[in-house]
């Protein structure tokens, strides 16, 4: 049987999707308007909905309370390990470990109630609370460390797309606007199985945008920071490395459709987070910009869908979308999710 990979755009859910299928022996077509493209080429503004390419795009832990996010933090975890084996084994993969920090100034109760032994329970690696002494300023009420992972997501995306198609894959660009027609298309012959990663879904209510502004500075930094403001505002960076600079973020705007970036906002995510990192600036004692970044986050109430739907007797389409900003985060788990859906679930292969 065929397995075809639908989306408007191949990111990172639908080519972590396809090479996990692809492994567990299935013949798979990735059909998608857009693909990953270089950094330098890429035009921002014309492939604004292709939130793949814009993200930051690290792993940060949220601690679970409530059964959706035990069941995302399991996602989580299962990308985390399959990063660090990945890392090892592809170094040309984009990935790259280090310090995760994090600064809380109004941490929830579970937060603060957090302990060493706790996160280690969880999975969190290297995991220790800082100290007030730590903290950037007396705003910050809670800090912690831990190892995780950032990647340099064109480099990354465009591995991916390279070991599916070494692998035997079979890539169509093509605009897709509704699943059924996954099912009648000429170059797709014998299609059972339709796999939705298509990020807003097609049609669905529930789903929406959330614009986010960052700004890419040539800058380095040797750990990728989040600091949650009180009035719930964020400032963080992401070392992408592999010459991919650093992503100074960011804001987080539902159902804003702006696609002009803010020089007002750039500089205050850019003087926001000097102020609480300025090892940002140790090398040159200022930014270098490389490009501001607009991105639309396919967001969805309720969080992801992840779920099988019979279309008809012969076939089944399986539903993977609407992870906000936690795609790269949580995409091997989706991808072992969609595996389990289809009812084939087999031992991961190592890459």
């Amino acid at each position: 049987f065929v397995r075809p990979l639908t989306r408007d755009r191949a990111g990172v859910i639908g080519l972590s999707t396809a090479v996990r299928l692809q492994q567990d022996g299935h013949k798979v077509v990735i059909v998608a308007k857009e693909f990953p493209s270089p950094f330098e080429t890429v035009d921002s503004k014309a492939s604004i909905n292709y939130t793949s390419q814009w993200g930051g795009a690290h792993n940060r832990w949220v601690i679970p309370v409530n059964e959706m996010e035990k069941r995302d933090h399991a996602m989580a975890l299962r990308t985390f390990r399959h990063m660090e084996s990945l890392a090892k084994s592809n170094p040309e993969a984009g990935i790259t470990f280090m310090p995760g920090i994090e600064y809380l100034e109004d941490p929830p109760l579970h937060y603060q109630a957090l302990t060493e032994d706790k996160a280690k329970s969880l999975g969190l690696v290297e995991f220790r609370l800082m100290s007030p002494s730590e903290f950037p300023d007396d705003k910050v009420k809670w800090g912690c460390e831990y190892k995780t992972w950032c990647v340099n997501p064109m480099v990354y995306c465009s591995f991916l797309l390279r070991k599916f198609s070494w692998g035997g894959g079979q890539v169509l660009r093509r605009e897709i606007n509704d699943l059924r027609e996954a099912f009648s298309m000429k170059e797709l012959s014998n299609v059972h199985h339709v796999v939705n990663c298509s990020g807003f879904g097609f049609g669905d209510k529930n789903s929406f945008i959330t614009r986010g502004q960052t700004c890419a500075v040539a800058n380095f930094s040797p750990a990728t920071v989040t600091r949650q403001n009180a009035d719930g505002s964020w400032t963080f960076c992401v070392p992408r490395n592999f010459d991919g600079g650093t992503i100074v973020g960011g804001t987080k705007e539902p159902d804003n459709w702006d696609t002009e970036p803010s020089l007002e906002v750039r500089e205050k995510l850019l003087k926001s987070f000097a102020a609480t990192y300025p090892q940002i600036l140790r090398d040159w004692g200022e930014y270098r910009i490389l490009k501001d970044v607009v991105g639309r986050r396919p967001t969805r109430k309720g969080g992801m869908r992840l779920e099988r739907e019979e279309a008809g007797d012969k076939y089944t389409i399986i539903h993977a979308y609407g992870l906000g900003g936690r795609g790269f985060e949580m995409s091997w788990g989706v991808a072992e999710g969609v595996l389990e859906l289809l009812g084939e679930m087999k031992a991961m292969p190592r890459l």
